[in-house]
């Protein structure tokens, strides 16, 4: 009787250190295999090194990767605290389709009833998206922006074959920008809510594992 494969690992990568935060306070228990939580660092560059380096870990051969934290929202209507699961990561470089994008979606509305959960494109920026800048990326089918998820994505699947997603916090959007005084009950609703994603990782996990080779 053989022995059965070891589950592939989870590999889930952030950039700031608020976002390894939140989500080191959501607990790791639960997934279908060993987790990594990366802080990647701000920014394309940073999380192409980061990822590249992590995934040379044996350990880690065939890990799922899901990219995390915060974003802008690019859409009207958005408000600080709604997700973003991606069905795809852009940037100048190219489009990753996003893996399991339907249980995700349905799992992030399970463990967060009331919270609005957006589905499209996510891009990458290799800067913070302001104002009128907005509307240009919106122009192009997508739904909201930041500087790490296409990058992390791109990253992972030129390391190997593996499931990859990407869900964002949105922590401002068109009419709540963060620099705004105002809005800064709206950066602790998103951190409230990336703090309980989780479990909805480890459910995404479970359904997408890649038996190791």
């Amino acid at each position: 009787m053989s022995a059965r494969p070891a589950p592939a690992p989870l590999l889930v990568a952030c950039a700031l250190g608020i976002e390894h935060l939140a989500l080191r306070a959501g607990g790791r228990g639960g997934a279908g295999g060993p987790v990594t939580v990366l802080r990647t660092g701000m920014g394309p560059v940073a999380a192409e090194r980061s990822v590249t380096r992590v995934l040379a870990d044996p350990a880690l051969a065939g890990a799922a990767v899901l990219a995390t934290g915060f974003c802008a929202g690019l859409a009207p209507g958005m408000h600080p605290g709604d997700l973003v699961v991606a069905d795809e990561t852009r940037d100048p470089r190219g489009s990753v389709p996003c893996t399991g994008t339907g249980p995700l979606v349905e799992e992030l509305g399970r463990i967060l009833p009331g919270r609005t959960v957006h589905t499209g494109p996510l891009v990458g920026s290799d800067h913070v998206v302001r104002g009128a800048e907005r509307s240009g990326l919106r122009a192009t089918g997508a739904i909201a922006a930041d500087m790490e998820s296409a990058a992390t994505l791109l990253t992972a699947v030129r390391a190997g074959e593996r499931p990859v997603a990407a869900v964002r916090v949105v922590v401002d959007a068109p009419e709540h920008e963060l620099v705004r005084i105002g809005t800064v009950r709206g950066g602790i609703s998103a951190f409230r809510v990336l703090r309980s994603v989780l479990p909805a990782f480890f459910e995404w996990h479970r359904t997408v594992l890649l038996p190791r080779r």
